[in-house]
């Protein structure tokens, strides 16, 4: 592979304009695509195999037209203390608004009268508007949200306090300044990382031109896939750092074999085919990480996984392609000015020990210390994970400054804590059958509220609705779903959003130990034939689930929890969105197997070519550790950025992601990995022979590459010797 990679880097760099307006032409092709493409009008969840899925598409088959997918709105009006919703001046307001709602827009199915509907509180005080729309949310018209908006804010100024909360007010999630700063903070990385504006400007150039083209081809394909609105955040998120990063490494393996003495265009080769080969095994890794979430059986999360894999082989291939074309452009500017002056000069200083050699040489004088603090520390870390309650975030997660937020609240003040997560019961038979569900779930304890049956136009189906007692989230609440279900036949099924939520928890439970088993064998595998060691991938696994576990505590603390919530923009704690675990363990052991496959492959070129185990560590971060720790720092940059996003979602996984790089990078792979490496030993690189001889050789080391550049030598070929 290596060889391969050496040939494509030199090709590359020879034909540097043509490479370089191919990747230009790809980003213009496939930003018209984007701006030529149909906004896309549907994010349709669905959760294949489960009850509340079965449920909904019975509601959809038996109540036609009934918009069960549709979005829908509740406008919720409260009257000043001591006045009731049915004083005359008030009924009055509300009954204005309902008629405005319903000359709004003709995406509206229904608007439902809250006094003729029951829909006021037992004490008067509250009252809402129910609002059903023909289209989801995200087909819904500027003009549409509009006029909801004004209808609500029309009778706020009238006596009344009114808030508007539903899905109709769903929007792209807003874009804070975060992932500018996290770009920022990035290119300052990479400024004093090499010393040069134009090496630090390389990777950052490239990864844009990556994410640009990966996330304009997903909104050009959002209408005809049936995209989710946070699935090019999630490319854009994964595909920039990973972008930095893979580009950062070639770069600096390149001025390195600059520094070496040789020619610009050998050292594009050899740095594409040392650095790239680990480039390509570690955007693997990633790649296997995200499209093996496809296990999970959950549409929405296979293609979310699909399309960041998809933007992590676009940075590979221009980390391969498009980064020698550009060294070749750049010329002597990529080195920092200080070593072009040492060059010219013919300095040639004793290497210092570097911070990276002090930190291994320390490591491996006590490793058994290093291995404790290590492991303890984030031990105690994860504690909190023990506590992890999962959910889907609805309106109650919200910010207190947003109407959804106010609108919730209110309804749960006024119509109790259930209020805001009903169930909705349908029954597949006649109204006999129906009449008779309703007596069998009064029997039962938790629910506040039980409506009589609602039959179909043909009377074969019906729809009854059930208020529990407790908010949408808590274990009572999940309780009368399994209540409910135990107690009426096969003939009953429940859905709404709490059960949706409960159904979709059990299932990512479920797919959790065979996802890992998926990821972590066919990474374990690849690992192997990269390290060509069993002890190596095995110790890197056992390091990811460390890493992974206190990230999860982390984000435990913080989005449960409350702590430090301030700092990180958690106005509302509550519990962790459910494809939270499964999709960080995804994520994670992607990213985490980028540093070890950087850091360790260069201790184990230094050990097959005959350095002790201890020297070889640190020879490894005598190389490594400055490029690593400043990739790590990147990327946890690029995901800090995401945190300050209005998206409860997307907050959360910025904040998990740049957690886990965090404890993933320096303290499992920086700290952990040469302890147990030095502990090991020559043990560490122990293979057993039947293995070794079933095992390709790929040569990430660039053996076969030295080879081939010493016969290509012998035969007089002048373009692979120092210009």
């Amino acid at each position: 592979m290596a060889t391969f990679l050496y040939k494509l880097g030199r090709s590359a760099f020879r034909r540097r304009r043509l490479v370089a307006l191919l990747w230009v032409a790809l980003l213009a092709l496939a930003g018209v695509g984007a701006a030529t493409a149909p906004t896309a009008t549907s994010s349709s969840f669905s959760i294949p195999g489960t009850e509340a899925q079965r449920a909904f598409d019975l509601l959809e088959e038996r109540f036609p037209g009934a918009g069960a997918d549709g979005a829908t709105a509740r406008v919720v009006f409260k009257a000043p203390e001591g006045q009731k919703v049915t004083d005359a001046a008030h009924k009055a307001v509300v009954e204005e608004t309902v008629a405005a709602l319903k000359s709004g827009s003709d995406q509206i199915v229904s608007v439902a009268d809250p006094y003729t509907a029951r829909a006021v509180s037992q004490d008067g005080s509250t009252a809402y508007v129910s609002v059903a729309y023909k289209v989801n949310a995200m087909e819904l018209t500027d003009g549409t949200r509009e006029a909801l908006k004004q209808a609500g804010h029309e009778a706020q100024g009238k006596g009344l306090t009114v808030e508007v909360g539903g899905d109709a007010l769903q929007t792209m999630p807003e874009t804070g300044a975060g992932e500018i700063v996290g770009v920022v903070i990035a290119g300052f990385v990479l400024v004093v990382t090499f010393g040069s504006l134009v090496a630090a400007g390389l990777p950052l150039l490239t990864a844009i031109i990556g994410v640009g083209i990966g996330v304009s081809s997903i909104t050009a394909l959002a209408n005809v896939l049936d995209l989710g609105s946070t699935t090019s955040t999630l490319a854009m998120m994964i595909g920039l750092a990973v972008g930095i990063d893979y580009a950062l490494f070639i770069v600096s393996r390149y001025r390195a074999e600059l520094a070496e003495g040789r020619s610009k265009e050998e050292a594009a080769g050899r740095a594409t085919g040392t650095a790239g080969s680990a480039v390509v095994f570690a955007g693997l890794t990633v790649v296997i990480a995200l499209v093996g979430l496809a296990v999970v059986n959950i549409p929405m999360l296979t293609k979310m996984g699909f399309a960041a894999a998809g933007t992590v082989v676009i940075a590979v291939l221009i980390a391969l392609t498009l980064i020698p074309a550009l060294l070749g452009f750049a010329g002597d500017k990529v080195v920092g000015r200080k070593q072009r002056k040492g060059a010219a000069s013919g300095d040639a200083k004793e290497e210092k020990p570097n911070g990276g050699t002090r930190w291994a040489r320390f490591v491996i004088r006590r490793p058994v210390l290093v291995l404790l603090v290590g492991v303890l520390g984030l031990g105690a870390i994860a504690v909190p994970a023990a506590s992890l309650e999962m959910g889907l975030p609805d309106d109650g997660v919200k910010p207190v400054s947003t109407t959804e937020r106010r609108a919730y609240d209110m309804l749960s003040d006024g119509f109790g804590p259930g209020f805001n997560g009903p169930l909705l019961v349908v029954v597949d038979g006649d109204k006999a059958t129906a009449d008779k569900t309703v007596s069998t779930i009064k029997k039962l304890e938790g629910w506040a509220a039980v409506t009589p049956a609602t039959p179909n136009k043909a009377g074969d189906a019906a729809m009854i609705t059930v208020v529990p007692k407790d908010r949408p989230s808590s274990v009572a609440t999940e309780d009368l779903v399994h209540d409910i279900r135990n107690a009426t036949g096969d003939d009953v099924l429940v859905t709404g959003a709490t059960a949706m939520n409960i159904d979709f928890s059990q299932k990512m439970n479920d797919a959790l130990v065979p996802y890992l088993a998926l990821v972590v064998g066919l990474a374990f595998l690849l690992l192997t034939l990269v390290f060509r060691s069993v002890l190596v991938p095995l110790k890197a696994a056992l390091g990811f689930l460390l890493s992974v576990v206190a990230a999860l505590g982390a984000v435990v603390a913080v989005f449960q929890w409350g702590w430090l919530g301030g700092l990180f923009g958690v106005e509302q704690t509550g519990p962790i969105m459910s494809m939270m675990p499964i999709f960080m363990v995804g994520v994670v052991f992607g990213l985490a197997m980028d540093y070890e496959v950087f850091l360790v492959t260069r201790m184990r070129e230094a050990y097959v070519h005959g350095e002790r185990p201890g020297e070889a560590i640190v020879t490894g971060f005598r190389h490594s550790a400055r490029v690593v720790t400043a990739a790590a720092v990147i990327m946890i940059a690029v995901f800090s950025g995401f945190i300050g996003m209005t998206d409860q979602m997307i907050k959360m996984i910025g904040f998990g992601l740049a957690v886990a790089v965090l404890f993933d990078a320096f303290v499992v792979r920086m700290a952990i990995v040469p302890a147990v490496l030095a502990l090991l030993g020559h043990k560490a690189w122990w293979l057993p022979k039947w293995l070794d001889r079933a095992l390709p050789n790929v040569d990430v080391e660039g053996e076969g590459l030295a080879r081939h550049v010493e016969e290509a030598s012998a035969e007089g070929k002048p373009d692979l010797v120092k210009a």
